[in-house]
């Protein structure tokens, strides 16, 4: 992660500052097996708590790898699930108002399931499987706080994709 600050003149010609968080795209998989969808919980720091969410994540220790390995990798990691196909479908921003970093959306198909490959912050991370209307259930109840679930799985609503 890098935080920058750059001069600006904004298109009235007044002069400013604005400050960016500059971070590696990451990638988002919906694993979805028939009507259920996999979701991991994990605590997470900054806001004291757990949550319910798609698999995602990003390495940045390995800037070359493809945002289908990144995606294949992560699904694997947090789940155990591998996908005979994983499917690309779209790219959003994260917060493009004070950062550069976007995400890979992918639809994972096909899965079998394995072992967990967890890093040692994700030692808690559980793995579960839920029909849409559970998560549906789970988003009006605030068990599903995290934006770039609630993102994607609209995009994947409004694209035909899935069903609540």
């Amino acid at each position: 992660m890098r935080v920058r600050e750059d001069d600006i003149r904004r298109e009235n010609g007044t002069v400013g500052l604005y400050s960016i968080v500059e971070k590696p795209d990451y990638a988002v998989i919906a694993p979805i097996d028939g009507d259920r969808i996999h979701l991991v919980e994990q605590y997470r720091y900054p806001v004291s708590g757990r949550f319910w969410e798609l698999p995602q994540g990003s390495w940045e220790n390995v800037p070359q790898i493809t945002p289908v390995d990144l995606a294949r990798a992560e699904l694997k990691e947090e789940t155990g699930l591998t996908a005979e196909r994983m499917t690309e479908v779209g790219h959003l921003f994260q917060a493009y108002g004070y950062s550069n970093q976007g995400f890979n959306i992918f639809l994972a198909k096909g899965l079998t399931h394995g072992e967990q490959d967890l890093d040692p912050e994700e030692i808690d991370l559980i793995s579960q499987s839920f029909t849409f209307d559970e998560v549906k259930e789970m988003i009006e109840s605030g068990s599903i706080k995290d934006a770039t679930t609630l993102a994607v799985l609209g995009f994947l609503q409004i694209k035909g994709i899935i069903s609540f």
